[in-house]
């Protein structure tokens, strides 16, 4: 959500809470709202103590990861769709990695906090085993 919205959104519960039932309404709005920011928090930080749980830059499957991930979701989310914190490969533009166990890489290229761009880059083929 825009944060723009979501803090117009709760002025205007405030303004409605005074309107309709004045002090107490403002105090049932500031509530509700305290509520939300809350629940926004502890979501956040879920999908950071899980995250934090696995090696940092890895994935299960980078093509089904770079099929999920598009243009315009933050950070947070690519976050929880990974399950893991990314490598930082470049500060501008800032670029962010996750590999898999077959050496296929994401990177994901951001722009205030949101994805820009999603490159794929697959491992190349694997050398003949010579003992075959």
């Amino acid at each position: 959500m825009n944060p723009v919205v979501g803090w117009g959104l709760a002025v205007l519960a405030v303004a409605a809470g005074w309107l309709g039932w004045g002090w107490r309404g403002v105090v049932l709005a500031v509530t509700v709202v305290v509520f939300w920011l809350l629940l926004q928090f502890s979501r956040t930080l879920r999908v950071l103590r899980a995250a934090g749980q696995r090696p940092v830059g890895t994935i299960d499957n980078a093509v089904m990861v770079a099929a999920r991930l598009r243009p315009g979701l933050p950070l947070v989310e690519v976050i929880r769709q990974t399950h893991s914190l990314g490598q930082r490969l470049r500060q501008e533009p800032e670029t962010w990695a996750w590999v898999d166990g077959g050496g296929d890489r994401v990177e994901v290229q951001l722009a205030s906090g949101r994805v820009e761009q999603v490159r794929l880059l697959r491992a190349g083929p694997s050398a003949p085993d010579p003992s075959a």
